[in-house]
């Protein structure tokens, strides 16, 4: 599934969506509330409607928008502000546009883990 998501996104148009809210500067307030979930159902329709996978049905939809909408709510209590920040400037401010919540958390989640690691024999 990982993986039909990433090439998935890479397939998307450049297209405007809602406001990108940082995970980490998410203040839990309505507004922002509505924020996040109109990017994110922008952000799935693009990817699954709009692009060129053609697999706009209802049911893909809302789970898009589901897991995109917990990626955001566990992203938003990441401890690490350098590591996500580093993320989001890759996925969201490069040429990836690949900026959508389950990246973010997904790709946070393995460099956290990875700036803990060091290589051994």
């Amino acid at each position: 599934m990982r993986k039909l998501i990433l090439i998935s996104l890479c397939l998307v148009p450049t297209l405007s969506f809602a406001k990108f809210i940082n995970p980490l500067e998410f203040d839990g307030s309505d507004a922002q509330k509505q924020e996040v979930i109109q990017y994110i159902k922008d952000r799935v329709k693009a990817v699954y409607c709009d692009g060129q996978l053609n697999m706009c049905q209802e049911t893909t939809l809302r789970m898009m928008e589901q897991e995109n909408l917990k990626a955001f709510k566990e992203a938003s209590q990441a401890k690490d502000k350098k590591i996500m920040e580093s993320v989001i400037n890759t996925y969201c401010n490069g040429s990836l546009n690949m900026c959508d919540y389950t990246t973010i958390n997904m790709m946070y989640n393995q460099n956290h883990k990875a700036s803990k690691e060091e290589l051994q024999w």
